[in-house]
């Protein structure tokens, strides 16, 4: 269906209006804008069960879902109606306008819709193996041969850079739209279209289609070199054929390509494993480098060196910079033009009006089938925190609390020493302060944000020294400092243990390693070690500050590639010769990647090019851009994850924070690099990056009371759109010592967003499902937690006595983006191939499980 801009502002959609005007086309989009489309088969037109509007073409966006007018429905339309079990029915305007109305009196009751036929008359259910077009007529089951042979093959558009991807790209689909599981499951489905079924305008569809595919490609490919996860879904709507595709069958539990057939089973989901401990990871006493070489940084990349030739004789998968560049301008080029803004536009205000309508037929059902669940409710389904820093880990009072006991009971430890004086006891520290930890309050220890710290990052960070003392930062706070970071490990180690004492709560917190020196990684490793931070609750992230201005200033490093050589050389290191580095080789064991960390709203004076100095050349006092930072820390962890996943160890991923604040191109690098994202707010601006966010499923970890406090007030939190328009959405607390009250901050989070957004339980179990499987915890530990085949796409990776989460949304929403895969391979006809180079893919995988 066409759809259009609202005329009347953007409340409903989230973006300003004036986005939205189509500017020139640009050159990103002639290849695909000289493709002349044909008639179009796709599975959107062709779904099983289903609710179909056939309104005017007009915007639906102009139309809240309760301001369906008798007019707009009376213009030609009819509504046709496919629910469970009655034959499809045609409806004049009048009781069309009455269904969907939403008055208290609308005569239609969504519960009372019993058995009905699931298709009407003339529909045919979409099958495996049925496929239309030129290898056969409608509605014949074709054989397997003809099936392979039906696959579509061609060249890249000229001027473009070849362009790996996992096949052809045909506007015929060579999969079934649903599984077998999701065909068994009887609920009213929904269906927007124009008077000939068509879902988007012909033109922007032309003109679109081919740009956000060859994005998907490029994603594809940036996740593949790496050995990240890439949704399976969209892997599988892009190839057309699993059997092609460069990823391996599993991606860190992320992501299984389905079988034909169900595999779900009425047999409980796997035992929990055993706990992790540090003592039980045994360190191999193993030379590694013999065979490898040692790690060498060159341009700002690490290669493995042969000792003796002094040639670099493994390469590692990293992309160039110069191919980067290449494709970072693409994605800037995609989020400005015009056709594209449009059509993503629109697509996205269909896909939150289309899951509306959902919820006004099927909330009753999703109910049912959640109180039908035995045992699981909000409160014991897994939920994790996938967005938390470790030094503001805990709430104001709790620290509070800490900070008086230890004064009270440590009053003599020595904690810290000034340069050319004797060391300090906890009591002295108090006492030169004038501070009496009898009359401590939380108004005094002053960390909690206010009204002062909105739009100003710098007065937030301040927020971290307790009653605005640094020193009491550094004691507290800290894992290096006077005391060995043993105040700061204690106090984790009491919200570890309150996480544990819950059971049903996760988290992945962020430790900081800033790349000042190589001894950080040794000390931080002792550190956890030694104070045993481990737990089957906890995974660990790395943050690295964007502070190279800073480290340049007072001369601890002399270039950018000092920085990337402290931070990276010392894990290749202990990959290799794991005996000579036993604490950090068991540390890395619970790391699940790392994260970019600081204010993006900073000004970025620096312009990426091809041309831009190396970072053994970066040796001016300005810090380097975003993206320039994001690069290098992925073409780093690309190589150390192709090394330790050759053997066998566990693998990293790459979580920035991303779309907080300043310029959206941050978000474009992200799409590029990044496994998941936190924040992302700045989505809400780019409909192209937000709707490309979308089909690749991205992960965003949204922080709703930290925004509120930052960025953006609450009531204008995009989170709400994002969800019903189905991106993969988690809540987090991002820094509940700032934000928070109770001790329970992640339910603090779901218990405000449910009251403030009216959101019911299986939205709940949604997001604490999306937070799962977002998260880097063992695929194990997944499969207890979300059932033995939380792996497989749709219904048939959902375990309701797990998740407490209804088939019902699970089938929308796997259904609802396979219809938007499809509706873009059927936007392109004579689709030219993008054509593998030769061992592209040799020597990559998206596996993330080691050993």
């Amino acid at each position: 269906m066409d759809t259009k801009k609202n005329s009347g502002g953007s409340e409903g959609a989230g973006v300003s209006s004036d986005d939205y005007h189509p500017t020139p086309a640009q050159d990103v989009g002639a290849h695909a804008s000289a493709r002349r489309r044909g008639s179009r088969h796709t599975a959107v037109e062709r779904m099983m069960s289903e609710t179909t509007l056939h309104l005017p073409r007009k915007s639906l966006t102009q139309h809240k879902l309760g301001d369906l007018r008798a007019s707009s429905i009376a213009e030609g339309c009819s509504v046709e109606i496919h629910t469970p079990g009655s034959a499809s029915s045609n409806l004049d305007g009048s009781s069309a306008y009455a269904l969907f109305h939403e008055e208290d009196t609308c005569p239609v009751d969504p519960l009372s819709w019993a058995a009905y036929s699931p298709v009407s008359n003339d529909s045919v259910p979409l099958t495996p193996g049925l496929i239309s077009g030129a290898t056969g007529s409608p509605g014949r089951r074709l054989s397997r041969e003809e099936m392979e042979k039906s696959k579509l093959q061609g060249l890249l558009p000229p001027g473009h850079r070849p362009i790996p991807t996992l096949g052809a790209l045909g506007r015929q689909p060579t999969y079934a739209v649903y599984d077998e599981v999701e065909q068994d499951l009887d609920f009213p489905r929904i269906k927007l279209a124009g008077p000939n079924g068509e879902e988007v305008g012909p033109t922007d569809l032309e003109e679109s289609a081919g740009i956000l595919l060859e994005a998907l490609v490029l994603r594809m490919d940036y996740m593949a070199r790496s050995c990240q996860p890439f949704c399976f879904t969209t892997a599988h709507a892009l190839t057309g054929d699993p059997s092609k595709s460069p990823l391996p069958a599993e991606a860190n539990g992320r992501g299984r390509l389905r079988s034909s057939t169900s595999t779900r089973s009425a047999s409980p989901p796997p035992a929990a494993p055993v706990p992790p401990k540090f003592e039980n990871v045994v360190v191999p006493n193993v030379d590694h480098s013999a065979k490898f070489g040692r790690p060498v940084m060159k341009d700002g990349v690490v290669y493995m060196q042969d000792p003796e030739t002094e040639k670099d004789t493994v390469w590692l998968n990293q992309p160039l910079w110069s191919d980067f560049i290449d494709d970072f301008n693409v994605l800037l080029a995609l989020s400005v033009h015009g056709p594209v803004k449009s059509f993503a536009f629109r697509r996205l205000s269909y896909l939150g009006l289309r899951f509306e309508m959902h919820t006004l037929l099927n909330e009753g059902r999703e109910v049912a089938a959640g109180k039908k669940c035995p045992h699981r409710d909000f409160y014991n389904v897994r939920k994790v925190d996938t967005h938390v820093h470790a030094a503001s880990w805990m709430n104001h009072k709790h620290l509070l609390r800490f900070m008086k006991k230890k004064a009270r009971t440590e009053d003599a430890t020595l904690v810290c020493q000034d340069p050319g004086s004797s060391p300090m006891s906890l009591g002295d520290v108090f006492e030169s302060l004038n501070l009496t930890p009898h009359h401590l309050s939380v108004d005094m220890l002053d960390v909690h944000a206010d009204r002062n710290t909105f739009h100003r990052f710098d007065k937030f960070n301040l927020k971290y020294n307790p009653f605005g003392q640094s020193r009491l930062r550094e004691i507290f706070l800290k894992s290096d400092n006077y005391v060995q970071g043993k105040f700061f490990a204690h106090l984790l180690r009491e919200v570890i243990d309150d996480l544990e004492e819950s059971k049903y709560q996760m988290a992945e917190p962020r430790l900081s390693i800033y790349g000042r020196s190589r001894s950080e990684w040794n000390k931080l490793s002792s550190w956890a070690v030694t104070n045993d931070m481990c737990s089957s609750n906890v995974r660990w992230l790395i943050q690295v500050p964007r502070l190279y201005n800073v480290y340049k200033a007072k001369g601890q490093v002399q270039n950018f590639q000092g920085v990337l050589d402290n931070i990276f050389l010392p894990l290749f290191e202990a990959t290799l010769e794991p005996s000579k580095h036993p604490d950090l080789f068991r540390f890395l064991t619970e790391v699940a990647g790392f994260d970019s960390v600081d204010d993006e709203s900073k000004p970025e004076t620096a312009y990426l090019t091809k041309d831009t100095p190396t970072p053994e050349n970066w040796n001016s006092d300005m810090n380097p851009p975003y993206a320039y930072y994001l690069y290098y820390m992925y073409a780093n962890i690309t190589a150390l994850n192709n090394l330790r996943k050759s053997l066998g160890y566990n693998t990293f991923s790459l979580r920035p924070h991303c779309g907080e604040a300043g310029p959206v191109h941050h978000l474009a690098a992200a799409f590029l690099l990044a496994d998941n994202i936190s924040h992302g707010l700045l989505l809400r601006k780019v409909p192209a990056l937000q709707y490309l966010y979308y089909l690749a499923q991205i992960g965003v970890a949204m922080s709703p009371l930290s925004n509120n406090s930052l960025f953006l007030d609450y009531h204008r939190s995009p989170l709400p759109e994002f969800r019903a328009r189905g991106l993969q959405i988690s809540l987090s607390t991002d820094d509940p010592l700032m934000f928070h009250f109770t001790k329970e901050p992640l339910i603090e989070e779901y218990s405000i967003a449910a009251q403030v957004w009216k959101l019911g339980s299986a939205d709940m179990a949604e997001l604490a499902r999306n937070s799962v499987l977002m998260s880097d915890f063992p695929h194990a530990v997944k499969q207890h937690w979300l059932g033995r085949y939380y792996d497989k796409e749709g219904v048939e990776g959902n375990d309701i006595r797990c998740t407490n989460l209804p088939d019902i949304r699970v089938a929308y929403r796997h259904e609802t983006l396979l219809e938007e895969l499809d509706a873009l391979r059927g936007g392109m006809e004579d689709v030219d191939a993008y054509v593998t180079p030769k061992n592209k893919f040799s020597k990559t995988s998206v596996s993330k499980e080691g050993s």
